[in-house]
């Protein structure tokens, strides 16, 4: 099965909320591999590498996320695969 790749940034209230770890959840249940962070201006970066169909279901999550978020936004753009074999969340990078 083809992979490709997407990274990106969530914009909103998703930080505090439970939405990386509910983020690799979800990734892990749709089989992507990537990984997960806070940035120290309040958005969240994802890198998301998978199956296109399995990627389309995560980034039409990644904009309801966990009941406590409120995304205001989701940019995600193709980039090439960097080969992960599992999710992690990703300690911020400030």
């Amino acid at each position: 099965m083809d992979r490709a790749a997407r990274h990106g940034l969530v914009s909103g209230h998703v930080q505090g909320v439970y939405y990386r770890e509910s983020t690799r959840q979800e990734a892990q249940r749709l089989g992507v591999t990537g990984w997960v962070r806070n940035l120290a201006d309040g958005r969240v970066e994802c890198h998301l590498e998978g199956p296109a169909e399995a990627l389309a279901r995560l980034e039409a999550w990644l904009w309801q996320g966990p009941a406590a978020s409120r995304v205001t936004g989701v940019e995600l753009e193709e980039v090439a695969c960097a080969g992960f074999t599992d999710f992690q969340v990703r300690r911020t990078d400030a």
